[in-house]
């Protein structure tokens, strides 16, 4: 009997460990304002994409998530062709099927939606009742217990030279109107008045990367010189890198995050000058607010905290 007891104890431990966190422990992550943000997702279901939805849905049983921060490439490898086309089921409406998954989902255009039409990526709004794009960049705020959270979506793509340049890949990237978007964050970082601000672009700021080393720069002259001068932005998130990376630079106020693929990782990476934290692993992030602190937490495909980012008042 005694025997039977221990073989039973050892079951339950795998199975929790299998699982990643119990429900009860994320509960412990939840604050006034939640929501997700995840990206490069779309593979038909594939790699670690369904699962991983399927984790989504279940720990929204118990965080109460407010929205989806999409934060580009939910389409691989030529973006969509239109409204119509069938990768918008396969990459996201038949796997992002769960319950607590059908509320509002912020997305924005990557690299992969520029091969592609990027219009019907912003007319879909008009097609599926989830998704709320309506410009290719844009700001929402979400509230709730009277903690306010801004979040500033921004076009990367068309800010980046290597793009613009390669108009028969990138149909749209070239035609897109830098300052014109450079001037809009500005001004919304200027008016900016919410308890937290998060920037959100598909494109990295500061990354370990075997990418062109431009897109980096170009980010880093056009975008970031824009984000030192508002001392409000506590965090610029992005994905296009395939994996976890927390970056801080000496003397800067921002953390920098590269939110990992939801669906396929590249599981090299390695620390860079101000690396607080970097992992190969596939998973998404749940971003978690109070009137005090913002918590970035960087969640694996086993539901695990692996590490998060807390930015403080």
């Amino acid at each position: 009997m005694k025997r039977l007891s221990s073989i039973i104890i050892l079951f339950v431990l795998a199975v929790t460990a299998a699982f990643g966190q119990t429900p009860a422990e994320w509960a412990k992550l939840e604050k006034s304002v939640n929501f997700y943000v995840a990206n490069d997702l779309g593979r038909n279901g594939y790699y670690d994409q369904k699962p991983i939805a399927e984790l989504m849905g279940r720990m929204a049983e118990t965080v109460g998530i407010e929205c989806v921060a999409a934060a580009g490439d939910v389409h691989h490898f030529e973006g969509v062709r239109s409204t119509q086309d069938p990768l918008w089921m396969t990459n996201y409406e038949l796997i992002y099927s769960h319950p607590e998954l059908m509320l509002d989902w912020y997305p924005i255009c990557g690299n992969h939606e520029y091969r592609g039409n990027t219009q019907a990526v912003v007319d879909y709004t008009n097609v599926s009742r989830r998704w709320e794009m309506p410009a290719k960049y844009y700001t929402k705020v979400i509230e709730d217990d009277d903690v306010t959270v801004r979040l500033v979506f921004i076009d990367t793509t068309p800010l980046i030279d290597k793009y613009r340049k390669d108009s028969e890949k990138y149909h749209d990237a070239g035609k897109q109107d830098i300052q014109k978007q450079l001037a809009w964050l500005d001004q919304t970082l200027s008016q900016a008045k919410e308890d937290w601000v998060i920037v959100i672009g598909h494109h990295p700021i500061y990354a370990d990367t075997d990418k062109n080393e431009s897109e980096r720069t170009d980010m880093q002259n056009r975008v970031n010189s824009i984000l030192l001068k508002h001392k409000n932005v506590a965090m610029y998130v992005c994905g296009h890198i395939h994996n976890f990376q927390h970056i801080r630079k000496p003397g800067c106020t921002i953390d920098y995050v590269v939110n990992t693929s939801a669906s396929l990782s590249r599981e090299n990476v390695k620390p860079i000058d101000g690396t607080q934290f970097c992992s190969g692993v596939t998973g998404y992030s749940l971003v978690c607010a109070d009137k005090q602190e913002l918590d970035l937490h960087l969640i694996d495909k086993e539901g695990k905290v692996v590490y998060t980012v807390s930015h403080k008042k």
